[in-house]
């Protein structure tokens, strides 16, 4: 509505408040409420008209149809302005128009006025309305109240093309369900066609006469620093983590699984299809298993290099920090890729599972294949404490943790093994405390604070290296850091490294030239020193005529 500003409301407006004040006690505050007293009170002024008309025409009061004909195209000046009806006798009423103006405050201005006896829109000339899209929406939308219009025709999809389109739907339906079946019949045939399955007559072990090179690697703990001396096993011999055979024609590791008979479980086969699938650099390539009780196996891709236990233990070797952190940086992308994979975590990760193949890539071995992991412990109490350094402490409160681990469980191991490559004085290393496996595991486990952790040196490695090994380390999982994290970190660490994989080949094979003639310098001068003190008792014991 709008409200009237003549003066004649003006004095209508002051008068009904005075008297709604002293007939009613009642105070009234300016609203809408006059403009309705208003309205309602020229309302009865047009009935008083059209009474008046009638009735001096001979009339009836009670004529209503005549009286409500006189108020039909009617005019005349009430309080509220000028009053005109039309053949309905209804009123031509004026209205303002109010938008909001402002956006951000949200306050509304008058926009236009709409003057109902002239039918016309008055706009502002200050204010507007911010309309979507810049102009207002069409009163008629085209083809949306009647197709009528010959220019909608052509907006309307014809049954060809309907029928066009529900083919097109139903093809691309039919070809989602044919690939979706396809991949499903393939699936179905790689679990049926065990292509992983090795027989055991298919596997040719290596003779000592034919091939004389050693046909493993040592699982040894080194007594250098160590708390905990070797790990030999009850008989006197060190065992052994890598036995090798030939498959095809190539070399291969064949690790022995302790367990009488395996139950090919779609699980199971599931487990088998996935390591197949794995091809990454830094993960030992998985070749297949053999389930030929009492031959149960797992045969996988040899890496001649030996583990990482055996590079670090191997005082002739000279590893500078370019060497280490190639290492480093090779364990955190063969993690990452694993905690990415199917296959989801470790569970057994530790030095000795880190080997190095001919091109001194470090590669991840012993991971995936929960299903063939033995759920017995060796008897031997020495070497399963051992084996449990590396395990992180919420999983050492159980007597036989999940043989597939944790990704935060793995996270600590590797802080573990940083600290091995770091020292080298072997797995969980305490400086001046002379404790064996079996009391270093019962410490973790208890979780008592201050948490029992490996010692650090700053001096050995740069503190950046020190704050790492203690977030993965750290006694709350959630607290640990995963491997995208971690690939990140060691990548600022070591920013003068070079990331090229040629690079580092070439370093690393100089890295080892440069020890081989150490080491052959080394052998030489003794043999020489050898021979000159065999000269020398030659000379004592033989006459000088003889000599």
């Amino acid at each position: 509505y709008r409200e009237p500003d003549n003066p004649e409301y003006k004095q209508f407006q002051d008068e009904l408040h005075i008297r709604a004040q002293k007939d009613f006690d009642v105070n009234i505050e300016p609203s809408l409420m006059d403009f309705i007293a208003g309205c309602f009170y020229d309302g009865f002024v047009m009935y008083a008209k059209a009474l008046e008309d009638t009735l001096a025409e001979g009339g009836s009061q009670n004529d209503g149809i005549s009286i409500t004909q006189r108020m039909q195209n009617l005019r005349f000046w009430g309080v509220t302005g000028l009053v005109t009806t039309d053949k309905n006798n209804a009123r031509n009423t004026d209205f303002n128009l109010w938008a909001m103006t402002n956006q951000e405050s949200g306050e509304y201005g008058l926009v236009a006025h709409y003057n109902g006896t002239n039918k016309e829109i008055i706009w502002s000339s200050t204010e507007r309305i911010h309309w979507p899209k810049g102009s207002p929406p069409l009163d008629n939308p085209p083809c949306v109240f009647s197709s009528d219009d010959p220019t909608c025709a052509d907006g309307h999809l014809p049954v060809l093309g309907i029928v066009a389109v529900g083919s097109g739907l139903a093809l691309i339906i039919f070809g989602i369900s044919s690939f979706l079946i396809y991949r499903k019949l393939k699936l179905e045939k790689e679990l049926a066609g065990m292509l992983w399955r090795i027989k055991w007559e298919d596997l040719q072990f290596e003779s000592p006469n034919k091939y004389p090179k050693k046909a493993g690697s040592r699982l040894t703990l080194s007594q250098r620093g160590s708390s905990y001396g070797s790990l030999i096993t009850a008989h006197g011999k060190y065992q052994l983590f890598a036995k090798t055979g030939y498959f095809k024609g190539n070399l291969v590791a064949i690790k022995h699984v302790n367990k009488k008979r395996i139950e090919l479980t779609r699980q199971v086969l599931f487990e088998l299809k996935h390591m197949r699938d794995v091809q990454f650099n830094h993960l030992t390539r998985f070749i297949g298993a053999c389930i030929d009780p009492p031959n149960n196996c797992i045969v996988t891709e040899y890496c001649p290099r030996g583990s990482l236990q055996d590079i670090l233990e191997n005082e002739s070797i000279n590893l500078d920090w370019m060497f280490r952190y190639s290492l480093i940086n090779d364990i955190v992308k063969g993690m990452n890729y694993l905690h990415n994979s199917y296959i989801g975590s470790h569970g057994n990760l530790k030095s000795s599972n880190c080997v190095v193949d001919s091109r001194f890539v470090l590669k991840i071995t012993d991971y995936g294949l929960a299903s063939f992991r033995s759920s017995c412990e060796n008897d031997d109490s020495h070497a399963l404490y051992a084996k449990k350094l590396w395990t992180a402490p919420e999983l050492l409160i159980y007597d036989r943790h999940p043989p597939q681990g944790t990704q935060k469980g793995d996270v600590y191991s590797f802080g573990i093994i940083l600290q091995e490559i770091a020292l080298r004085n072997g797995p969980f290393y305490v400086d001046g405390m002379d404790l064996s496996p079996k009391e270093i595991v019962q410490k973790v486990r208890n979780g008592q604070k201050p948490y029992f952790r490996p010692t650090t040196d700053n001096s050995c490695h740069c503190e950046e290296l020190t704050i790492l090994m203690d977030s993965c380390w750290a006694e709350d999982p959630v607290e640990r850091p995963d491997f995208s994290h971690i690939k990140i970190y060691i990548t600022k660490l070591n920013k003068e490294g070079s990331t090229s994989i040629l690079n580092n080949l070439l370093s690393r094979m100089e890295q080892y030239a440069n020890n081989l003639e150490n080491l052959v310098e080394e052998r030489t001068q003794a043999y020489l020193e050898e021979k000159r003190k065999a000269e020398n008792l030659l000379y004592q014991i033989l006459p000088h005529s003889v000599a």
